[in-house]
């Protein structure tokens, strides 16, 4: 089953103007989506991850800490694999709405690729440069969405999400540099493509659902205010997508069914996606696309 037919099945949470929306633009803006209850349970769990990063002086695989964390002001900057770092994140991305949103979105079959959480610290969170995701974990097509959950409300000043509406119907740009080093980010060149300047911001509420595209060009500026801009993002790809380069954030439920049935064959889009660096040997901050403020960068 193809993207487009799955998206025409019945909804189990959207409206069809929503999933209209999303096929045209690239993304879509759920306020207040999640309760309270699934709010009170995701931050629990992450009180629980800063607790412990207290007693850390380095960054791990799995935990990344800031310029300055210390223990008595710990500042932390990503928690890679998230599903299987604490019960009730993997909880909220198999029993929440999200996979219900992924069905709407994608089609009836859908697997769990990844997650991660993103703080984003007051005052320090580093802005995010102008990327699209399907470069960094290229599939057999591209029916691949990123569902983001917000723990804090999110305003302007908080270097919230800047996307290019309807980029993702444009190509898959290459993220190397002109030299052919790794730069996890569009060249100038392509940006003049874009309408950057234009990009509207995603914000909203504690509970705001975000769904993005794969192939969807976005970036953020630097948190420059007082307050964090915590989000948990879950990745989901129709059962038919798989991943045909080293998964930087596998974990151990990456590749299961959350919702239908495992797929029969892999649909391959005959478009192809430029390949990553070698992850194997570890993802580190160095190969992500943090920059100096600005999203333009």
């Amino acid at each position: 089953m193809t993207n487009r037919e799955g998206a025409s099945l019945p909804a189990h949470v959207l409206n069809e103007a929503q999933r209209e929306l999303y096929s045209a633009d690239g993304y879509l803006l759920l306020p207040g989506h999640i309760n309270a209850y699934w709010q009170s349970r995701l931050c629990a769990a992450i009180s629980e991850t800063i607790e412990q990063s207290q007693s850390m002086t380095e960054s791990t695989e799995d935990i990344w800490l800031e310029q300055g964390h210390s223990a008595a002001e710990p500042r932390l900057l990503r928690l890679n694999r998230p599903d299987t770092h604490h019960p009730d994140f993997w909880a909220f991305a198999t029993e929440s709405p999200l996979p219900d949103i992924a069905a709407d979105l994608l089609g009836p079959d859908v697997r769990f690729s990844h997650s991660l959480f993103n703080f984003k610290w007051a005052g320090i969170g580093q802005a995010v440069k102008w990327h699209q995701d399907i470069p960094f974990y290229p599939h057999t097509n591209y029916a691949v969405l990123s569902l983001s959950t917000f723990l804090e409300d999110i305003g302007p000043d908080q270097g919230p999400v800047r996307v290019v509406r309807g980029s993702h119907r444009k190509q898959i740009y290459s993220h190397y540099a002109e030299d052919g080093t790794w730069a996890a980010c569009l060249r100038e060149r392509d940006l003049a493509d874009l309408d950057v300047d234009n990009a509207p911001e995603l914000m909203g509420p504690a509970g705001t659902v975000t769904a993005h595209s794969a192939r969807l060009v976005h970036a953020s500026a630097a948190n420059r205010s007082d307050r964090g801009r915590p989000i948990l993002v879950n990745v989901y790809t129709t059962a038919d997508a798989l991943p045909y380069s080293n998964l930087a954030q596998r974990s151990a439920n990456t590749g299961t069914i959350v919702r239908g049935k495992p797929a029969v064959y892999s649909r391959l889009d005959p478009e192809p996606c430029p390949l990553p660096p070698d992850f194997s040997a570890g993802f580190t901050a160095e190969n992500a696309t943090f920059g100096d403020g600005s999203p333009e960068n």
